[in-house]
């Protein structure tokens, strides 16, 4: 019997994929810590983008690894080729997209993290301790009962999905997952605004509604949702025969960040008897900020809100949210019963609600260390203050806009999206934003506005200064002037990454 035991434990020890040489690894694995810290305190070192090599690309095209690696050297092709030519959000002019920053906390929160390697969809450990408190805050926050429920997701276009999918169950009852839609889902009709993102109408295609069912209903001239429309389009599909059963209202739209009356819409709602959701997906975190918290009022009203930390939160990607006001019809649109998940009174199995209960997935990463380590190390306060900072940017960039004959302001400035473009026509513009972004000055992205090509700045990253404002509208002037023949101005850009 010892010699069996013997001879499993060598096995073991032959297939562990721990390292042979723990001092080699901590040695190597505090270079590749120093490295990153390194990486986000001398960001402004580097471009902010730049495109990828031919010969970088090329050297992800090669077999499977059937054979083992050093991992010095797995991490040397790292440095080499992976981290130059990432997307840039942590850089101050990264300005693209609605994309955080991150932070140093919340990377040293996501390694500790991938070390306890817990699995958050259900059991009896602290892991889902934490992401039950962090539910208990956003209660707080967004003044929802003590009954509400709330989960952790990938991002708002998954918590905007699981969303319609609860007021889909609310609608129709429990029965409908058993035995589908039928005719009754056939003729339920949902209603957004036509600046709501794209992820709204996919959530009801998805969801099997059909996105024929998704009303966008036109904006006022602040690109807010026009509630005479919405009331109207109501009064028109009960009349044929459609239930409403769903309104979709934006907290932050995706072109100029727009705020909808939430107040207003909460109102028809309960008139309606009509679920009410909120894609809250980085505005509703302006309930941070004591300055911006007042553009919310009404969300406190909401069915459900969705809402992403990983955005003006500045925590690392991913980690979306779902708040739910009924945690029991959110459960009765998730839970499925199954001898594997039997709860018991004591042991590791114990507990009551699990979050498997409150949505799609069972194997579930630890989303809530790196929030509950941004939101216990830096509170509430400065993060708002974040926030703030970021629209009082955006602000700046408008005045710099409509200072400059040589460039036009194309939408108003509501939260921290700036929507501009230089006095020429669409194609120049476009080639103006490719221009700057290959530059590695800056990187703004794009829209369309009323049929118009615009140069769309989103200021989220809390290292973005004044300075990078600056850079980005000399860059715009820059470039565009070269296209145009109307001036030169200088621009120095940063220095490339080592190739």
């Amino acid at each position: 019997m010892n010699e069996i035991i013997r001879n499993a434990h060598s096995s073991v020890a032959r297939t562990s994929l721990d390292p042979q040489d723990w001092s080699d690894f901590r040695a190597l694995a505090h270079r590749m810590l120093d490295d990153a810290i390194d990486g986000i305190a001398n960001v402004r070192a580097r471009p902010v983008w730049q495109p990828i090599p031919d010969a970088t690309r090329a050297a992800f095209k090669a077999d499977v690894p059937h054979e083992a690696s050093e991992l010095a050297e797995v991490y040397r092709e790292f440095v080499e080729h992976v981290a130059p030519y990432a997307t840039g959000n942590v850089h101050p002019g990264f300005m693209g997209w609605v994309h955080g920053g991150g932070t140093a906390v919340g990377m040293i929160a996501e390694m500790l993290a991938a070390g306890l390697n817990a699995n958050l969809g259900g059991r009896d450990h602290m892991p889902i301790e934490v992401e039950r408190q962090i539910v208990d805050w956003m209660r707080r926050l967004f003044a929802f009962p003590d009954s509400a429920s709330g989960i952790f997701v990938t991002g708002t276009s998954m918590a905007n999905l699981m969303a319609v999918l609860v007021a889909r169950s609310a609608a129709l009852g429990t029965l409908a997952r058993q035995h589908g839609i039928g005719n009754d889902g056939a003729v339920l009709t949902a209603y957004t605004s036509q600046a709501a993102h794209g992820c709204v109408s996919r959530a009801m295609d998805i969801a099997g509604l059909g996105t024929d069912a998704l009303r966008k209903i036109g904006v006022d001239a602040g690109h807010r949702i026009d509630l005479a429309a919405l009331r109207a389009q109501l009064t028109v599909d009960r009349e044929i025969g459609f239930k409403p059963f769903l309104v979709v209202a934006s907290a932050g739209t995706v072109d100029i960040g727009a705020i909808d009356d939430l107040e207003a819409i909460a109102e028809l709602c309960r008139e309606e008897g009509i679920w009410f959701h909120v894609d809250g997906a980085f505005g509703a975190l302006a309930i941070f900020s004591p300055e911006l918290a007042p553009l919310l009022r009404g969300i406190e009203r909401a069915d459900s809100i969705a809402l992403d930390f990983h955005k003006w939160g500045q925590v690392p990607y991913d980690a979306g949210f779902l708040l739910v006001r009924d945690g029991e019809q959110h459960r009765q649109a998730f839970a499925q019963p199954a001898a594997y998940l039997r709860r018991e009174a004591r042991g590791l199995a114990a507990g009551a609600v699990w979050p498997c209960d409150l949505g799609p997935d069972l194997s579930r990463g630890f989303r809530a260390l790196k929030t509950w380590f941004t939101l216990k190390t830096f509170g509430t306060d400065r993060l708002g203050a974040t926030i703030t900072r970021s629209c009082a940017l955006a602000k700046y960039l408008e005045a710099r806009v409509l200072a400059e004959p040589r460039l036009e302001l194309l939408a108003p400035v509501n939260l921290n999206i700036v929507c501009f473009r230089y006095r020429a026509d669409d194609a120049v513009n476009r080639e103006i934003v490719a221009d700057i972004q290959e530059s590695g000055i800056a990187a703004p992205a794009s829209t369309t506005l009323g049929g118009r090509f615009a140069i769309r700045a989103a200021i989220v990253n809390h290292r973005t200064e004044e300075a990078d404002i600056n850079a980005l509208v000399g860059a715009v002037l820059e470039f565009g002037g070269r296209r145009c023949g109307d001036g030169m101005i200088e621009v120095e850009a940063p220095p490339l990454a080592a190739q």
